[in-house]
Parts: C-alpha cells; structure tokens; sequence
C-alpha cells in the first residue's frame, strides 16, 4: 500500500496529503463509501455538517479497526451556526453525530461576508482549540481579505484554507498568500466535478505518463503543494485517486497546466459575494 505523505500545519500538527472528501455523498451510502476509503489507505476524511453524513462518517472510523490517532477527522460549521455561542453549539452536536472524543480539523465552511459573523465565529473557535477539543482549526473558501481581517481581529491565524481549485481555477494569488502566512492550501473539487478530464493537455500527460486523466491532475495539486480530497463512491475509483504515489509530474508538465487557468468555478459560488 502506497503511503501518502503528511503535511505540517502551522500549530505542529500533521495532516495526510491526500484525504478523502464525502461532499454529496448520500447519508445511507457514506458509511460503506468510507470504509472502503479507509481499507484503500486514505486516513484523512473530510465532511461537514451540511452534507448530512457525520454519523456514517463516524460509524466507519469506529468499525475500521484502525487507531483513532491513525485517522485524520475533519468537520465543518454549518452556515446558519455561525456566532460564538451557537458555534459552540454546534460543534458539540457534530461531535455527537460523529461519536468522536476530539476533533482533528474545524472549519467555517463559508466567509458569508453579508452576515458578519465569521470574526465572532472565529473567537469560539479559538476557544475550542485553546480547550484541547480540536487539534486544529482552519477555515473554507476564504479570500485574501476575509483572511486579513481575522488576523487583524483575532489571536490565531487558520492552519489551513479550504477553497475550490483545479486546473481551470488555480488561485495562484490566494496561494501565494497562504505560502506567505503558513497556511496550507487544500482543495476542494479537485477534479472540477470532471470539466478539465477531457481536455487535450491533460489527456497527452496521462498518455505520456500512463495514468488516467484524473491521476494526472492530483499528482499535479501534490506537486504544487495542495492537500487535496477527491470524492467517490465507486470502490474502483476510490482505488484510482489513492494510486498517485510512484510517479510525478515534470516540470514542464506542471507548466503546461498553467494555460487551462480561466477563473471558472464550477458551481459558480463566489466567496466574496456567497451568504447563502
């Protein structure tokens, strides 16, 4: 079994490169959707409390066997949870929904700029983290400025930022900005829910390396640095996304990726102007 690298946050901890995201995954599949993850090798699972999956989630990580330590366990605050004391809140209703003694990650799942809430939410946070009941906090689909003001207005700076990049949006200035301030990047809808799979470029360097066009552009966010979790229920697929460890992308490869850059999101949700 191939061993995903780990990557260190700012506060020490360590999180697997390479993870597994249920975004989508129905509340009866997730359950046997992570277990299968979790015998493939991943040992990082990232939901949320919108997808509606935390117990499936929780229940694989219970039945897999595995130590809990050996298991990366990411959640995410549900948008209309956002304020201090509802945070806490919440935090302690995942907890429950996942059957969990601690958390590994917690994120704000979105700014909503409109609303205003994301400092005081971010205080509560704090608070969870400074009392031992998460091991990290971070943020999700946060831009430069949403960043900006929490440094200006709170005491810690997000361990890591989880925003929708692939090939067709790159965010190279969000992630030079993160590099800056030791925040990693993750990405979520990696594989831009499949738009870029067909494309020439990508095509050619999964014929040259003999990969599949979807191996070829998450060896790409590893080899720019991203922690990326790519979503599947089919168990093949499962398999396919974790085989990326005994090959690399050239240079040039990762050059030649540059020009699919077209600032698309693929579901179209812009975090500066998003409060839904």
């Amino acid at each position: 079994m191939s061993k995903v690298p780990n990557l260190t946050l700012n506060n020490g901890v360590e999180i697997p490169q390479l993870g597994f995201g249920v975004f989508q995954v129905p509340p009866e599949e997730a359950r046997q959707t992570v277990a299968t993850a979790l015998r493939t090798g991943y040992r990082s699972i990232d939901t949320a409390k919108a997808y509606s999956n935390e117990s499936g989630v929780g229940q694989a990580v219970a039945e897999s066997g595995l130590p809990r330590e050996d298991v990366f366990v990411t959640t995410k605050l549900l948008n209309a949870e956002q304020g201090y004391d509802s945070t806490l809140r919440a935090f302690d209703a995942s907890m429950t929904e996942l059957g969990l003694d601690y958390l590994d990650l917690y994120l704000i799942h979105w700014p909503l700029p409109g609303r205003d809430l994301y400092v005081e939410t971010w205080k509560a946070f704090e608070r969870l983290y400074g009392e031992g009941r998460v091991r990290a906090i971070g943020v999700s689909n946060f831009t430069i400025d949403h960043l900006k003001r929490l440094f200006d207005e709170t005491e810690l700076v997000p361990s890591i930022n989880q925003v929708e990049l692939h090939p067709k949006l790159q965010q190279p200035e969000l992630r030079a900005f993160h590099a800056e301030h030791g925040i990693l990047t993750e990405a979520w809808s990696p594989l831009a829910q499949g738009e870029v799979l067909a494309d020439p470029v990508v095509t050619r360097l999964a014929e040259k390396h003999g990969r599949t066009p979807a191996q070829v552009i998450l060896r790409w966010h590893l080899d720019i640095g991203n922690v990326v979790i790519p979503k599947s229920v089919t168990p093949s697929r499962i398999e396919e996304n974790f085989d990326l460890f005994d090959f690399h992308l050239d240079p040039e490869d990762v050059e030649s990726l540059a020009p699919l850059d077209s600032g698309t999101r693929v579901l179209g949700l812009d975090p500066a102007t998003f409060n839904g």
